[in-house]
């Protein structure tokens, strides 16, 4: 990302600022790499969600990259939390425009320099989720219970007590909002990627509303008891999902024919369909649906680098947010990354050819060592 006047950020006396940069060439990335991750599970007992249900055991999957460093103190003071977005995983945060642009020696997050930590946030990959056998039966949670349950892993899991950086894209860039509400010293600085620290209504609430309500009206849904998923439902709602995450500048470069725009479009859908239970989607679309973190930014003290894209159909710089937003927090800096031919509309967040020089520096200039 851009950082003209980052090494200003940072000083107590500056105030917060939005501003537009513009966009360096995207690179190509290498092909993928094989990581060296380490898988792990914990199990938190008895937890408790914002609704007052409870799971007996809610099973948490992450991965880990690097090795934990200790201070003289025998604290781990190396810990990067990283965080997926709605429908993703650990996984996720893998791709090669991600991961190899971010993970190598002298890149941003060099794995031997980090400690970095991806979950599988509730509802997702190999966390406890509606398809284990629970189906609409399974607790209603949203991000304030994601974010408390990160926080437990890392507690009580991993023996972590505080982060270098919380990263996260989309809704993994809602909950970093919410992580410095909820927890303002756990983490030294903060950057969330393509998203709004507002509630979500307009068309953002419609598209996830219409998305639900097409999987509920599907006959075949039967209230979360279908034997076989309620494809006509999955494959509306995924129809939806394509346009919100979609770039048009990339789609009509990429598929400038008829055929070539209805073959791509088949083959996503194809994908989803395939990929998805019916319930977990509802659930993890829902989970956003009390998000707000508006009345408490001035809490987030901490130093955040928020980014977004001009050509996110989710959340479209015209709305005007994030300039309301930014001086609520006394040393947040907004980013808005024009439109070209290195961005992916809110895909934007994993192409880190596009922003990896901002996070160097965001990661110096909060540098306490």
């Amino acid at each position: 990302m851009r950082l003209a006047a980052l090494a200003l950020l940072f000083s107590s006396a500056i105030a917060a600022s939005a501003q537009t940069m513009s966009a360096p060439t995207a690179q190509t990335p290498p092909a993928a790499t094989t990581w060296p991750t380490q898988d792990g599970t914990y199990i938190i007992k008895n937890f408790r969600f914002g609704t007052g249900e409870t799971l007996p055991e809610l099973k948490l999957h992450y991965l880990t990259l690097g090795t934990p460093h200790r201070n003289a103190a025998g604290h781990i003071d190396n810990a990067i939390l990283l965080l997926h977005g709605t429908g993703g995983s650990a996984h996720s945060l893998l791709a090669p425009q991600f991961s190899n642009v971010l993970f190598g020696p002298g890149q941003p997050l060099d794995i031997t320099k980090y400690y970095l930590i991806f979950p599988d946030d509730i509802g997702h990959g190999q966390s406890s989720k509606p398809s284990d056998g629970l189906h609409m039966r399974f607790p209603h949670y949203d991000y304030d219970d994601m974010v408390s349950s990160q926080h437990t892993m890392l507690m009580d899991g991993l023996h972590v007590d505080h982060l270098r950086l919380i990263f996260g894209t989309s809704m993994g860039c809602m909950q970093s909002f919410v992580w410095g509400e909820t927890y303002p010293s756990f983490a030294d600085a903060l950057m969330p990627m393509a998203c709004l620290p507002v509630q979500i209504a307009g068309r953002n609430r419609m598209m996830r509303y219409m998305a639900i309500e097409n999987i509920k009206n599907d006959p075949a849904w039967k209230n979360g008891e279908y034997p076989t998923e309620p494809i006509l439902g999955l494959r509306t709602a995924y129809e939806i999902f394509l346009i919100m995450g979609s770039s048009p500048l990339q789609m009509q470069k990429n598929e400038p024919t008829r055929a070539e725009a209805e073959a791509f479009a088949d083959k996503y859908l194809a994908r989803g369909v395939a990929n998805t239970d019916a319930n977990d989607f509802i659930y993890y679309t829902d989970a956003s649906r009390n998000y707000d973190p508006s009345a408490r930014l001035s809490t987030i003290t901490v130093p955040v680098l928020w980014i977004n894209s001009a050509d996110d159909f989710i959340n479209p710089p015209e709305l005007g947010i994030a300039e309301k937003m930014v001086p609520l927090m006394p040393h947040a800096k907004f980013i808005l990354i024009p439109i070209s031919d290195a961005t992916r509309g809110h895909g934007t967040h994993t192409q880190a050819a596009v922003w990896k020089d901002y996070m160097a520096d965001f990661l110096r200039q909060t540098d306490k060592n």
